[in-house]
């Protein structure tokens, strides 16, 4: 009973520091301090450290992840932790100023941040109201999980590139989920092979990368001398474009960067939530259906092979392709496509979201002849093709001193040239919009003399927020003055009437019309 109780302060601390110290040694991660951490890290060839405090909610939350994490990497990967609360000087020799941190450690020298796949995670985002300013502060977590840490560590293990030393090797090296690089050269003395070396420690995060100095292994690809070969993964091998890319450039890091990032996504590649922002940047059409590659490869393929065709064909004309997992994305097709519940089950969803956010689907069934997907491809280039907004009903009476805006409306009176405009995206669950409320409204009734100036209000939540105005955090304002639509005014002033017309004064285009008293303000 004793015994009992002398343990209970222990656990008591472990379960609120989040990162246990007091049972370490009952954990796969190590736990290390300003006296060991130089001593223990070297010992290690790969190792994760989370630099964490016991008193942050987001290392608590991550500490049960990254626990597991370690217990599944255990003998390949070493994670430990170091609580910066006790340990400041390693902490602030590896530049940590926010928490949790993680860094990637090759034997105790070299650290590089953590850029793992957190897509498995969720993220919350914190409003923090500043007692002096009166000012919003917007922090946007993202929760790291195990499978991601588990994941992404795996492939830091091994050298930055395989040797391979004959056939075989290169066969089962390129046999896998993911694309292969692998340069081809004559000896190990010479300049390319140590530059390739370079490439592979800069960019083994993102790809698999091997290399020979046996030219014969690149025969089989019409190669006869020192290059670099790209193997696409044999799950999307198709008949509209080779499994294999030839690089053809003088070699430096920065021209294979460029080659592999050319090349290894194809024509239409498999979007994940990884991928997902690198493809974007390009107006990017997607199908998206049951597709899983890991269980049904010649039925992912049956619909890729369709939209394939398309690629090949439009190929060169602005629009790029892709196929993705209809239930990676579902919360997304939900929210920004109105994708409903009963839809798309069985055949491909289509979409089109442009650079500039214009986003349009196609409500044709998908044919298996694939002829109304190039219908619909047809009118997207005609311009024939209605864009798909989210918004709520447009009012039908908008008579308040606050102008109620709405996706479907936001060009007609945010962009109005005639009037400048102060909008507030806001929430409907957000206790600071709701704060704002009054003072917004006496805002808009002070100025309703004022006929060039609109002080209105959208729900970014259930509409679509146009490009130009970054919303992360409710409430956001934006001021969007005459002749100058196309550049919005992000508001960062304080939250009273007084600040409210200051700011206007300042940068409105025209004299303010105040009414009544408050014209003295």
């Amino acid at each position: 009973m004793a015994a009992a109780a002398r343990l209970l302060p222990a656990v008591a601390l472990a379960l609120w520091s989040g990162f246990p110290a007091a049972v370490s040694s009952r954990r796969d991660a190590l736990e290390l301090g300003d006296a060991d951490f130089d001593y223990l890290a070297t010992e290690h060839e790969t190792m994760l450290v989370t630099f964490y405090a016991p008193w942050c909610g987001h290392c608590k939350k991550l500490a049960p992840e990254f626990e597991k994490a370690a217990t599944r990497l255990k003998g390949t990967v070493q994670l430990a932790k170091v609580d910066c609360t006790a340990h400041s000087e390693t902490c602030g020799r590896f530049g940590v100023s926010g928490y949790p941190t993680l860094k990637i450690f090759r034997n105790g020298r070299d650290s590089t941040p953590y850029d793992g796949p957190r897509s498995a995670g969720k993220t919350n985002t914190h409003i923090h109201t500043n007692k002096q300013t009166g000012l919003l502060n917007v922090y946007v977590c993202v929760c790291v999980c195990s499978d991601g840490i588990y994941h992404y560590m795996k492939k830091q293990t091994g050298p930055d590139s395989v040797h391979l030393q004959a056939e075989e090797d290169l066969q089962t090296f390129t046999d896998h989920y993911d694309a292969s690089i692998v340069g081809v050269f004559s000896d190990a003395d010479g300049s390319r092979l140590p530059e390739f070396l370079r490439a592979a420690a800069l960019l083994r995060e993102q790809f698999r990368f091997a290399h020979t100095t046996d030219l014969k292994l690149a025969h089989e690809y019409g190669v006869t001398s020192e290059s670099v070969l790209l193997f696409r993964p044999p799950r999307l091998s198709n008949k509209f474009e080779e499994s294999v890319v030839v690089f053809k450039d003088f070699l430096t890091i920065g021209s294979l960067r460029r080659f592999i990032r050319d090349n290894i996504s194809g024509l239409c590649p498999h979007m994940t939530m990884e991928n997902r922002d690198r493809l974007r940047v390009h107006d990017l059409l997607t199908a998206y259906y049951d597709l899983d590659y890991h269980r049904n490869i010649r039925g992912s393929n049956y619909w890729r092979n369709r939209v394939m065709k398309m690629a090949s064909k439009y190929s060169g004309r602005g629009l790029t392709f892709s196929v993705a997992n209809q239930k990676d994305f579902l919360s997304e097709l939900e929210d920004e496509f109105g994708l409903g519940t009963s839809e798309g089950e069985e055949l491909p969803f289509i979409t089109i979201r442009t650079q500039l956010g214009h986003k349009y689907t196609m409500r044709e069934e998908f044919t298996r002849d694939g002829q109304s997907l190039e219908r619909f491809i047809e009118d997207y280039f005609a311009g024939r093709l209605k864009r798909y907004i989210r918004s709520e009903p447009v009012p039908e009476r908008n008579v308040a001193a606050v102008k109620v805006v709405v996706a479907e409306s936001f060009d007609d009176v945010v962009k109005d040239g005639e009037k400048d405009v102060l909008i507030q995206f806001y929430s409907r669950s957000c206790s600071h919009c709701k704060k704002l409320e009054p003072v917004y409204r006496e805002l808009a009734e002070t100025l309703s003399f004022d006929p060039n100036i609109v002080i209105a209000k959208m729900n970014a939540a259930d509409n679509d927020v146009p490009l130009g105005y970054d919303v992360q955090g409710y409430p956001t304002i934006y001021f969007a003055p005459v002749g100058k639509k196309d550049e919005p005014i992000r508001y960062e002033g304080g939250r009273e009437l007084r600040d409210f017309l200051k700011f206007l004064k300042r940068e409105a285009s025209h004299r303010l019309k105040l009414g009544g008293l408050k014209a003295e303000l």
